[in-house]
């Protein structure tokens, strides 16, 4: 009665992935699997660069910071949605709504400025390797981090609130797998015509300038890459800076299209699919992009595997 009735309750109804899909179990188990890839790898990836003191250096630890976010990133939706998925219950109250919105948000605005912070780490490592240990100290890593946090942080709480404070008239189903903020405000009986506009340009700090300041980071490290003599330091630099391009193009492309165009131009099921992008591939190919292109994680993870082998 609550689904046919959504003026009966004050709980939303979340539909899940792709509900029309004639394989949702199939796509749950396949989600899980890179659930478990994704907690495993980044877990991995924050163990070896805490145990290996080789490892303890700006980029590392701003990596490190990265796979947290990561680990709690996935985790704010993935586990809800396969849980309901199996229990059959699709109920969810509007504070554990907000709650879910919340920490998305937070997560991943916080990741959009920190792979921001990165492509900083790297401009000054490559184009000013001379100065890099002052530029980026230890106290300017620490800053970086909490800049991060706190920004997605302080920009979450607003949206939240501002989001959930809309009256929803019928059916409160969200066709999502998770409370996202375009999703809830499809659901609205008022105009969120203005507010849109307000996400659109805090769109603009989050994603589209930090898309931009990275862009003009790569050129600046491309072009000086180009001028090394060293082929070793050129196949290094490039590798590092790939890798993290990699990562913000799966991560950032998405979310330009979910939050800076129009909810009537493009299909829920697309904002589903893209959603994926930013919520479940991204946090799973980040350790794996990080560690399996680089050579000095590699190193140290098997420098942890032959020490547990010799000491078995």
């Amino acid at each position: 009665m609550a689904k046919r009735n959504g003026t009966a309750t004050t709980d939303f109804i979340l539909l899940g992935l792709f509900p029309e899909f004639q394989y949702a179990s199939f796509l749950v188990y396949l989600i899980l699997l890179v659930y478990l890839i994704a907690l495993i790898g980044n877990s991995i990836l924050i163990f070896l660069i805490w145990m290996n003191s080789y490892l303890h250096t700006p980029m590392y630890f701003l990596l490190s910071q990265l796979s947290l976010i990561d680990l709690f990133y996935i985790s704010s939706s993935v586990p809800n949605m396969v849980i309901n998925h199996f229990l059959g219950k699709h109920s969810i109250s509007r504070i554990g709504c907000g709650v879910q919105m919340f920490f998305c948000l937070t997560l991943g605005g916080a990741e959009c400025l920190l792979l921001t912070l990165m492509s900083y780490d790297r401009f000054v490592a490559v184009c000013n390797p001379l100065h890099y240990a002052i530029i980026v100290n230890p106290k300017v890593c620490l800053l970086m981090t909490v800049a991060s946090w706190t920004g997605g942080a302080l920009n979450s709480l607003i949206q939240t609130i501002y989001t959930m404070h809309f009256p929803v008239c019928g059916l409160k189903e969200i066709n999502h797998f998770f409370c996202e903020m375009p999703a809830i405000l499809k659901l609205s009986c008022e105009d969120t015509s203005d507010y849109e506009m307000v996400v659109f340009v805090v769109s603009i700090v989050f994603i589209l300038i930090p898309f931009t300041l990275i862009t003009a980071s790569y050129i600046h490290i491309f072009l000086t890459v180009l001028r090394m003599n060293s082929p070793e330091g050129r196949n290094k630099a490039l590798a590092t800076c790939s890798a993290h391009l990699t990562v913000v193009s799966f991560y950032l492309g998405p979310g330009i299209v979910v939050y800076m165009t129009p909810g009537s131009s493009h299909t829920t099921t697309l904002d589903q699919g893209l959603s994926m992008f930013y919520t479940i591939l991204t946090p799973t190919l980040n350790p794996l992009i990080y560690s399996l292109r680089n050579k000095e994680v590699v190193r140290a993870l098997k420098k942890v595997l032959r020490k547990n082998l010799i000491s078995k």
